[in-house]
Parts: structure tokens; C-alpha cells; sequence
């Protein structure tokens, strides 16, 4: 090939590429409604849609669906979408449908009749994405239907359930390394919202991608305030942290057990805060029906275990509450990203307490995993502990934890940085209670649990303490200088250092490899001081307050947004759709902002794509032409004088 000729080709796939790249931003802004791509979007989808392969890492809330979705678009074919929610596809689907995206599935939630419809839009090209659960690509019957149509791009969503280390892995993600094999010169592209490296690197080797280039956005999500505090009594502490600061807002509680959820959700109810269960041991029709109510009413708070969760698409969800410590920092993230995926403030609140340690650590020693397992579910709980008990700020500890570091070592939005905790220097704490602990099994052979230990370093003459003649203990009432809230804090970051274990079914304490430099005054122990107990939310004028979606708005402009809101619950119910569906709230947020007059004003808003201002464009501008005609009257009517004047 001549120098003309080299020359000639490389100007012909810079104008591809150019062109690609055009086509991307005019599909963004025609379908989705924005202008711009954030971060790492733009480089993600210019790569897959030129054919390449990628792997993308995105925290919920980031857009990593539009990686996928955009490349699906502007290829030619239709972009098949591997996704293990069954559950949530229809509402996917939907939501899709409503921005003008010619969008189906196929699962076993329908009938015979619905998937052939389909299949055949598939086969002759009618459809720009098709969502397959991992499960079917097992089937040849499945496979063959893929080989009889045109496929763009295959996106492997939830990515990180290929990983076996991981902290949701699903077996059947194990055989998508075939879509490479079957289908070479189809780019794919595996997205997940969270990954230590080591998942990263199992993703990228289990689903056969060691080529794919690699798109990590940072792991902060700055509208979302962390917050941790100790426990006492969590459901009453749940309950003043829902009625003080999220009032009428959407949001899900974490439990650990199923009878927790259950019991939550009745007291939440019973306390005025519309509240449903969701676990896996509730029949299917039960969780989809809380599910939809989820995702299609305004103000309701699911109660669930971790099986409920992934994949959900709301972006107005305010809250995430954790009443159990959560197994692992990345199952932790993964779950409180549910929260603020429009971008307004939200919050992640968990209450922690000893027991939750305790319980972990006897989860972890009763597992049916082998030694390895142990050792990496141990590890993942220190890392969880490690955050609870940090007195930086948080934001920054959970950053790290996934190798990312931030600008300033205070963020600003955690409890650690808006409250600084105390700390003090706990080492005479620690040898009261490890000496406690060497007493009883050296000199009686015995192992108690928590309560014990504190009984005898308060002095109380309990029942039990008499039996055993633990008062005759060197180190009876030696440790009068604290509470029992304050010993058991003590314990509880003991255990969290790894200066103490639990072992056995009651989860008795023992020492540690570590125990004995504590003892032998070789190593100083920095503690947190125990928070004093939060006042009672009886009778606050806080649980009035509106939502922090809108505590940014103008007071004269809430009426607006509200009226806005009520209308979009309107279309929605008649649609059939979750309202984020009609507009999310950061959309009608600007819309109040705004107040656009025009349908070309109104589609400079960011969320309005071409569809959606054909469909609601005339609808949105008679609600605001109408607040605009009532509230222009109401001054004229406030400052005309009485008629005897």
C-alpha cells in the first residue's frame, strides 16, 4: 500500500470515528434528554461502538447503562442485554419504551405467545436492545435465535456476579465467556457499580475479556451522606431518623433475617411510616407486588434482606437504612448506591452495634466455605468493621478501600467530618477487659460472653456472678470509671481490631495473636468514645420538614415542584409506569427552576428528550401556564384594599 493510499484510509476512520461520535452525542440528546456525557461515559461508549471491548466500572447512579445502551443505538442490530433481574425487565423495558427505544425481553414470565412476538421483532431487526437473563444462554434454543438475527453489542450487566469472591456471585455467569467464542466480531462489554481490584481482575478472566479495555469511574458519590451510629434500640432510632429527616420519602431498611424484616415493617407501619417486607422467604406474587409498589408509589420504604435491591432503577429513592452490618465494604456500597441515583441529597444511615460483630464472626466460623473462604469473608468483615470504626472521615476510608484516593481528607458530608468523634486512649480499658477474659479461663478454665465480662469489671453481684464465684475475681469491680454502654463500645472495638475473638455457639470471647502485646504493654489502643445518647424525637418539628429532594428550592417554588409532582403521579398511573418513568425528580426540579414558556425551552432541559416532550411537551407547559396564571392573581388580590377603605 502506497503513502496515498495509508493516508486515504486513515482520513477514512477518522471520519468513522467522527461520525460515531456525533451519532453517540445526537442519540443522547434526541432520546435521553442531555447534553453532555459525564466522566468516562463518552470514552466508553466511542470505544464499544467503534467495535472494541470493554470492561466498566461505574458507582449506581453514574449512567453506566448508557455505556450500552448508546453503542446499541448507533450500531447496527439490536444490543443483547445479559441481566440476572427477571423481576425488573418489564419496568427496564418500559422505561426504555417511554424515550422512544424499541426495547423487549424474553423470560419466564411469559407466555408462549409473548416471547415467539419477540423473537420474531428480533429476527427481523425491530428491536435496538433485548434483555436475556444468564440462564437462557444455556439453552442451544436460545443461542440459535441469536444466530438468526443481527446483534451489535452484547452488555453484560451486574458483572461482578462472575466474580466467586465477589459479593453476589451467580454460577450461570460462569458460561458467558461464550458470547466471545460464538461471536468474535460482536464487541462486549461487562459493567458492574462496584469491585475491589481482585473482582475487577476475576471479571475480566472469568468472562474471557483479557483484551477489553478497562473504564473505572471514581467511586464517590458526593449527594449521599454516610453516617453511622451505635446502636440503641435501632427500630426507635430508625424511627426518629425517618420522621426527623425523610418524611414522605422513598427509601429501603437492610436486615440481616427474614423475622427482622418482617418485624421492622410492622413497627415502621404501626408508627405511621407506610412500610412493606421483602425477602426471599415470601411467596413470588408477594415480592412482585411489593416491588411495583416500590417502584410506582411515592413515600413507601421497602424492608428487606439483600435479596432485594440490585438492578433497581429509582432514581428518587432518598434513603437507605441498615440495621445489620452489612458483610462486606463492597456489598455495603452496592447497597446505600441505591440511594440518590438522581443526584440530590440522600443518605446511608446504619446503626452498628456489639452483637453485629459478634453474629459475624460466629456466620463466618459455622460457614460451610473452606479455610480460604473463612479467611476472605474475615477479611471483608474487617474491612467493614474497619469503617465503622474509623474516626476519618468515611468517605475517604470507603474510597480506599477500592484503591481510589480523595482531594481532601475531609469530605464535608459524613458524620465523621460534619461531627467529629472523640477518641481516647482506651489501653487500660483494653487490659481490664483482656486480663478479665485470662482470669477466667486460666484460673477457672471457663469463656463467657460479653455480659458476663462487663458484669465483673462493674462489680454487680448478678446471679451469675454468684454461681460461679466470679466476684472472688482479682478483677472484680476494677472497671467502675465506665458505663455498660461504654465497656460493651470498648469490647465491640476490641473485637474489631482483632485484639478479641468469638468462638462457639454462644460467642464467648478469647484472646487473640495480638492479645498479648496489649497486655504486656507493648501496643497502646486508640478508641472512639461512645456517643451520648441521641434525645427523644417526641414532639420535633423536624418530621414536618420536606423532603431533602427539594430543601434546595426556593420556599415560594416548593407549591410549584409539589404541583408538578402530582400531575406527573397522574400520567403515571394511567400509564401504568413508575412516575421516574414520566420525569425523575431532578427534571421537574428544573422545570421549577426554570419555568420554561416554549416547547424548544422546554426541551433544553436536561431529562426531555424528543419522545418524552412529543408525549407530556404541551401537558407540562398548561400545568405551569396555569400556576403561572394563579400565582400572578394571588398578589394582585393580597394588596387590593378592603372595599370600605
Amino acid at each position: 500500500m502506497d503513502g496515498t493510499a495509508v493516508m486515504e484510509e486513515v482520513s477514512l476512520t477518522l471520519v468513522e470515528h467522527t461520525d460515531t461520535e456525533t451519532e453517540a452525542l445526537r442519540t443522547l440528546t434526541r432520546a435521553f434528554g442531555y447534553d453532555t456525557f459525564r466522566g468516562d461515559q463518552e470514552a466508553a461508549i466511542e470505544h464499544v461502538a467503534a467495535g472494541g471491548d470493554a470492561v466498566v466500572l461505574m458507582p449506581t447512579g453514574a449512567g453506566k447503562s448508557l455505556c450500552y445502551q448508546i453503542p446499541s443505538l448507533v450500531r447496527p442490530g439490536t444490543g443483547v442485554v445479559i441481566s440476572p433481574l427477571i423481576a425488573l425487565m418489564q419496568d427496564q423495558v418500559d422505561a426504555l419504551r417511554a424515550l422512544g427505544v424499541r426495547a423487549g425481553f424474553i423470560n419466564s414470565t411469559q407466555d408462549y405467545d409473548e416471547q415467539r412476538l419477540v423473537e420474531a421483532e428480533f429476527v427481523s431487526g425491530e428491536l435496538d436492545l433485548l434483555y436475556l437473563a444468564p440462564e437462557r444462554l444455556r439453552l442451544e434454543s436460545t443461542l440459535d435465535l441469536l444466530s438468526r438475527g443481527k446483534i451489535s453489542v452484547f452488555a453484560i450487566d451486574e458483572a461482578h456476579c462472575v466474580a466467586q469472591w465477589g459479593h453476589d456471585f451467580r454460577p450461570d455467569y460462569l458460561a458467558l465467556s461464550l458470547l466471545g467464542e460464538r461471536w468474535p466480531d460482536v464487541p462486549r462489554i461487562a459493567l458492574t457499580a462496584t469491585a475491589t481490584r481482585a473482582t475487577h481482575q476475576e471479571i475480566t478472566k472469568n468472562l474471557g475479556m483479557d483484551g477489553a479495555r478497562h473504564f473505572e469511574a471514581s467511586f464517590d458519590r458526593p449527594n449521599i451522606q454516610y453516617r453511622i451510629v451505635s446502636k440503641d434500640d435501632p427500630k426507635k432510632q430508625l424511627l426518629r431518623f425517618l420522621k426527623e429527616e425523610h418524611a414522605g420519602d422513598a427509601g429501603i431498611v437492610y436486615c440481616l433475617s427474614r423475622n427482622s424484616v418482617e418485624k421492622t415493617a410492622e413497627f415502621l407501619c404501626r408508627n405511621d411510616i407506610p412500610a412493606v417486607p421483602y425477602h426471599a422467604g415470601l411467596d413470588a406474587r408477594t415480592r412482585a407486588l411489593h416491588q411495583s409498589r416500590f417502584l410506582r408509589e411515592e413515600g413507601l420504604t421497602v424492608v428487606a434482606t439483600i435479596a432485594f435491591g440490585m438492578g433497581i432503577d429509582k432514581p428518587d429513592v432518598r434513603f437507605v437504612a441498615h440495621l445489620d452490618l452489612p458483610k462486606s465494604v463492597e456489598g455495603y456500597y452496592q447497597e446505600t448506591g441505591r440511594a440518590g441515583r438522581d443526584g440530590l441529597p440522600s443518605t446511608a444511615w446504619m446503626a452498628y452495634g456489639l452483637q453485629d460483630v459478634v453474629q459475624q464472626r460466629k456466620l463466618i466460623q459455622s460457614g460451610e466455605g473452606d479455610l480460604a473462604f473463612q479467611r476472605r469473608a474475615a477479611s471483608h468483615l474487617d474491612a467493614m468493621l474497619a469503617l465503622c470504626e474509623t474516626v476519618q472521615c468515611r468517605r475517604a476510608q470507603l474510597l480506599a478501600y477500592f484503591g481510589q484516593q480523595q482531594e481532601s481528607p475531609a469530605c464535608g458530608n459524613c458524620d465523621s467530618c460534619l461531627t467529629p468523634p472523640e477518641t481516647w486512649d482506651g489501653t487500660v480499658a483494653a487490659q481490664k477487659v483482656l486480663s478479665a477474659v485470662v482470669r477466667l479461663q486460666r484460673e477457672r478454665g471457663q469463656k463467657f460472653g460479653t455480659g458476663q465480662i462487663v458484669d465483673i469489671l462493674l462489680g454487680r453481684k448478678t446471679a451469675k456472678v454468684i454461681q460461679f464465684d466470679h466476684d472472688q475475681l482479682s478483677v472484680f469491680g476494677i472497671g467502675q470509671e465506665l458505663s455498660e454502654a461504654e465497656w460493651r463500645g470498648v469490647v465491640r472495638q476490641l473485637l474489631a481490631q482483632r485484639l478479641l475473638a468469638v468462638e462457639g455457639e454462644y460467642g464467648t470471647l478469647v484472646l487473640t495473636e495480638d492479645s498479648g502485646a496489649v497486655l504486656a504493654r507493648q501496643r497502646e489502643v486508640p478508641l472512639r468514645k461512645e456517643p451520648k445518647k441521641a434525645p427523644s424525637a417526641k414532639g420535633s418539628s423536624k418530621g414536618e420538614r420536606k423532603s431533602k429532594a427539594v430543601v434546595d428550592l426556593p420556599e415560594e417554588l416548593l407549591p410549584l415542584f409539589e404541583t408538578l409532582r402530582t400531575w406527573r403521579a397522574t400520567q403515571a398511573r394511567e400509564q401504568g409506569v413508575p412516575a421516574y418513568v414520566v420525569f425523575p425528580d431532578a427534571t421537574l426540579k428544573e422545570i421549577t427552576l426554570t419555568a420554561p414558556s416554549t416547547i424548544d425551552e422546554l426541551g433544553g432541559i436536561s431529562g426531555v428528550g424528543e419522545k418524552k416532550l412529543a408525549t407530556y411537551g404541551e401537558a407540562v407547559l398548561g400545568v405551569l401556564a396555569e400556576w403561572s396564571a394563579v400565582a400572578g392573581a394571588r398578589p394582585a388580590e393580597e394588596d387590593e384594599p378592603p372595599a370600605d377603605e
